[in-house]
């Protein structure tokens, strides 16, 4: 299967200053910087019905592709099973889809985890049955109750995929290969590279910074880099801000970043598996962390895992049950995960892909990759501690407008 040409943001940067006010409405009501960090919508479906003809999705470009030039199409094959007529609205960014939830007119939603406890947050969403999916059975199980997509111990949501923000550096500019974030981070080391830097244009990428001092300086007493109180929070902005005179690019598409690296106006950066295949297939010298190095910087990473959530004010139930199911089939799951370019949560999907090694290239099975990724969560005021001291996403998107001046 081609894979697909990201000219999508698939997760663009936020449009920070326009869209900061509209940001901070949602997150006030989602209890963000309250007392109140009660959500969840109503109960659980307890049997699945007959489909109500109709499907209304959100969704990240490439997650529903119903053909069309060189697209597949798993679409098409959906409804003629299922009679639910899909119709999907593609949001370029998690405060998008939010406000879309918003409006009452979507069935369900593909949330990043930095979107899905807002919208868990603010009722816009119900806890899932997982019995009635029963292709769940055999998703990863370290994709399974984590605190993107389960809350107060019940399930809201159903895995789609994940991949992780990965290092990636010119083989031939960048030398010798890092091992380390401080070729990005460490003022001293990225000035050796001043403006040939590439960093996600996204507040979340201030969590990167915090991985670096949770390793570096763990007299902070970083325990999660999204639960960060006013210290700890200060010197991650810091960190960043000290990096921003070296960065030759804040880049929120992919395409503008796999431009960047092959005409070799960056060298080093934050990327995605996708960036870094098609940069390789393209003949880049590009390099990753090697598999001695257990393929991550020796800091760790943030990654992100997307996830079906289901509105609590859903029409179309049923279908909305269906498409869960159905979007996590295994031979769906191969297409889905080949076409946009990340693992399956699904693990019968390796035996379905197309490149036999996809599943391998991109960690799908590796556990031991996985549990040195910190996936996106929303950051909010109320910490795992139980105190309201943690500095919410408001603050994050002040800071990061802060950062890049």
């Amino acid at each position: 299967m081609r894979r697909r040409k990201q000219t999508h943001p698939a997760r663009t940067a936020w449009l920070v200053v326009g869209g900061l006010v509209a940001f901070m409405l949602v997150l006030a009501g989602c209890g963000g910087g309250g007392d109140d960090t009660s959500g969840g919508g109503g109960e659980e479906l307890q049997k699945l019905g007959k489909g109500e003809g109709a499907l209304n999705l959100i969704s990240w470009p490439g997650y529903v592709e119903a053909g069309g030039g060189e697209n597949p199409d798993w679409v098409t094959p959906f409804e003629a099973k299922t009679g639910c007529k899909v119709s999907n609205k593609e949001a370029g960014t998690s405060d998008e889809m939010v406000q879309l939830m918003k409006t009452g007119q979507y069935d369900g939603v593909s949330a990043s985890g930095n979107a899905s406890a807002r919208l868990w947050a603010a009722h816009l969403v119900d806890p899932v049955n997982t019995e009635l999916v029963p292709n769940y059975k055999t998703v990863f199980a370290d994709l399974k109750d984590q605190p993107y997509n389960t809350f107060d111990g019940q399930p809201y949501g159903i895995p789609h995929g994940r991949g992780a923000n990965l290092l990636m550096w010119n083989g031939n500019g960048v030398k010798p290969a890092p091992t380390s974030w401080d070729v990005t981070l460490d003022p001293k080391v990225a000035s050796q590279y001043a403006g040939k830097i590439s960093q996600y244009d996204d507040p979340m990428s201030i969590a990167e910074a915090a991985v670096y001092l949770k390793f570096h300086h763990p007299d902070l007493g970083i325990e999660s880099p999204y639960e960060l109180n006013e210290e700890q929070f200060e010197a991650a902005v810091n960190l960043m801000k000290e990096q921003q005179p070296n960065v030759g690019e804040y880049w929120g598409e992919a395409a503008k970043q796999v431009q960047a690296f092959g005409a070799s106006d960056v060298e080093v950066g934050t990327t995605w598996q996708y960036q870094y295949f098609l940069l390789k297939e393209e003949g880049v010298p590009v390099e990753a962390s090697p598999a001695s190095q257990g393929f991550l910087p020796k800091e760790g990473a943030t990654g992100w895992s997307d996830t079906w959530m289901i509105s609590s004010e859903a029409k179309h139930p049923n279908c909305m049950y269906e498409w869960m199911n159905w979007i996590i089939e295994p031979k769906v799951q191969a297409e889905v995960a080949e076409w946009f370019g990340e693992a399956p949560a699904q693990e019968l999907a390796c035996d379905e892909t197309e490149n036999k090694n996809f599943c391998t290239e991109y960690h799908a099975d590796n556990p031991a990759f996985w549990k040195r990724v910190y996936y996106w969560e929303t950051p909010l005021a109320e910490c795992g501690n139980g105190e309201n001291d943690c500095m919410d996403y408001n603050d994050w998107v002040k800071a990061w407008t802060e950062i890049k001046g």
